[in-house]
């Protein structure tokens, strides 16, 4: 893709809508930084068009309850199929699903999905690891009550996505991007963890 596309620019619009009111845990960054940094992620590392509009639209059925249908209708089936394959059933039946049901499901489709959804799970990750790096460099431990679960299960979270993109992808240098968060990661909880 040598230029934004209309389609492009109209799914940046559209996310931009979606999330106009989040902003990222404990922050006051507003969440659509998130999205456009694993779009730019994946046109960086030279992936589809319909893969760059689907980082952008990745969060928008699971935390904006916009419905996969018009995803489909507005960006075509190949965009609505990926966004379906990273998002999360939060509730069933109007009750919450824990933390570890969501993460085993997220993973098993990763390994289910294709390498444009590994490409696509492998941005997203490679965002929010970075993002807990730096916000670890800035306040320490105090990062982990943003989250549900504290550095250990959160590290093992990552490392089994990691585990799925190199299933599909190998070697190839997104992979490869994310082992080297991942591990930076882990030295990062290893250092606040290191008895003074």
């Amino acid at each position: 893709m040598n230029a934004f596309s209309t389609r492009y620019d109209q799914a940046l619009q559209f996310a931009a809508h979606a999330h106009r009111q989040q902003f990222r845990k404990g922050t006051h960054i507003p969440y659509i930084a998130h999205v456009v940094h694993v779009s730019v992620i994946l046109l960086r590392h030279g992936f589809d068009e319909d893969v760059a509009i689907a980082g952008l639209l990745h969060d928008v059925v699971e935390d904006c309850d916009v419905p996969l249908a018009q995803l489909e209708a507005q960006f075509g089936t190949d965009v609505a199929r990926l966004v379906d394959a990273v998002s999360e059933i939060k509730h069933t039946g109007g009750a919450a699903r824990s933390w570890e049901e969501r993460k085993a499901e997220k993973i098993a489709h990763l390994h289910q999905g294709g390498p444009r959804v590994a490409a696509l799970k492998a941005a997203d990750a490679l965002h929010n690891v970075h993002s807990i790096i730096a916000d670890m460099a800035l306040i320490g431990p105090e990062v982990w009550r943003r989250f549900k679960r504290g550095p250990e299960p959160t590290l093992w979270y990552y490392r089994a996505i990691l585990a799925g993109v190199q299933a599909h992808l190998g070697s190839h240098p997104i992979a490869a991007e994310l082992a080297t968060a991942v591990d930076e990661l882990e030295h990062t909880i290893e250092r606040y963890n290191a008895p003074a």
